[in-house]
């Protein structure tokens, strides 16, 4: 039986390193992301106590300095709440991008495959044929040799 050789291997080859990428791009961007979205929960919680303690300085003391300091430094976490949202935003859709992209790069590999497993099944039947055609001419031999002795 000959060996099977499926001409566009090297293709196969790349979309599969290609799809790996995607899937190492992917994971990179979500690890990304999940730590932004840890900052972002860090700098809300760091905002909550800001307020509380804010809170507790105008229940306590009337102190206009000390008031104006918690103010502004309620207003300057909400900032960075802020920032940290639009760069949150931001690695959401560089995660959606890997995605697509992995998705693409699946299709494409997906699509190779498919071609190579119908080469295969063609050589197959190919090599199917060959044989058959072998054992025909084997029959038509030993058949002819028979009526020759006969």
């Amino acid at each position: 039986m000959a060996r099977f050789r499926f001409p566009m291997e090297n293709i196969l080859n790349m979309k599969m390193k290609l799809e790996e990428q995607a899937k190492n791009e992917y994971a990179h961007a979500n690890a990304r992301l999940l730590a932004e979205q840890e900052k972002l929960e860090l700098l809300q919680k760091r905002l909550e106590d800001a307020k509380e303690k804010l809170k507790m300085i105008l229940k306590e003391e009337l102190s206009v300095v000390e008031i104006r300091r918690r103010e502004d430094a309620v207003e300057v976490i909400k900032m960075y709440v802020m920032q940290q949202l639009l760069t949150v935003k931001r690695c959401e859709k560089e995660v959606e991008v890997a995605r697509d992209k992995l998705t693409e790069a699946m299709k494409e590999r997906k699509t190779f495959e498919k071609l190579r497993e119908k080469a295969f099944e063609a050589f197959l039947i190919e090599e199917q044929k060959a044989e058959q055609k072998e054992v025909d001419e084997l029959v038509s031999y030993k058949y002819g040799a028979k009526t020759k002795n006969a």
